[in-house]
């Protein structure tokens, strides 16, 4: 498939991956929530380690992977449906399967506009992300890149309001995360959806969390 990185393209991931896209990412933690609570992120230093892990190791890698998947499926929708039943299976936890299918659910609804391909029934966020970037000719890496730049910056976020930390110290961890970016987008190139697999089990284990989470800000 023929894939651009031109103007075109370059507004396009600007517009899907803006935190105004309304898919309610906001919302989400992705347990960070609780690992606030529990101690385990309590400044600048902690929070760039916890991100470095859920990214290289848990769900940024998993989604990279689901993500270039879709990408290269983007005109079969047999494919995608088996994708998204995967996506969903591989959520270590009941919020972490909400999250993926509620934000893709609203992406696919707010992508309109841009003419998605048929896609699944709640279809998982990577999988339509995907999809719709292979629709589009728009480059793989470049995906991939700015979706996982978008994910960091929405946990940042979170960090910020929860810990909290001042907007100068999380520009610095998302500046900081340019180098585990691309290692992920690199390292991802060549996997297939077997090669998923994840090692991130303080992330997981904080998600089942703050399903009983006493006082939350976030869904997720």
């Amino acid at each position: 498939m023929t894939t651009s990185t031109d103007s075109g393209a370059l507004l396009r991931l600007l517009a899907w991956l803006s935190p105004g896209f309304p898919t309610g990412a906001f919302a989400c933690s992705h347990g960070l929530e609780f690992a606030v609570e529990a101690g385990d992120v309590i400044d600048e230093a902690s929070l760039k380690a916890w991100l470095e892990d859920v990214l290289a190791h848990g769900t940024g890698r998993t989604e990279a992977i689901l993500l270039r998947a879709a990408h290269r499926a983007a005109h079969d929708p047999e494919r995608l449906e088996a994708l998204a039943d995967l996506a969903r299976a591989t959520a270590p936890a009941r919020e972490r399967r909400s999250e993926t299918t509620d934000l893709g659910t609203a992406f696919a609804a707010a992508a309109a506009p841009w003419s998605p391909p048929p896609l699944p029934q709640a279809p998982p966020y990577p999988v339509v992300l995907g999809a719709l970037a292979g629709a589009h000719g728009i480059d793989e890496d470049a995906t991939i890149a700015a979706a996982l730049q978008a994910f960091a910056a929405n946990l940042i976020s979170a960090a910020v309001r929860l810990v909290p930390l001042g907007q100068s110290a999380g520009l610095r961890v998302l500046a900081a995360l340019e180098p585990t970016i691309r290692h992920v987008t690199d390292a991802t190139r060549i996997a297939a959806p077997d090669d998923i697999g994840g090692c991130a089990f303080r992330s997981d284990l904080a998600a089942m969390r703050h399903e009983t989470q006493y006082t939350r800000l976030f869904r997720t």
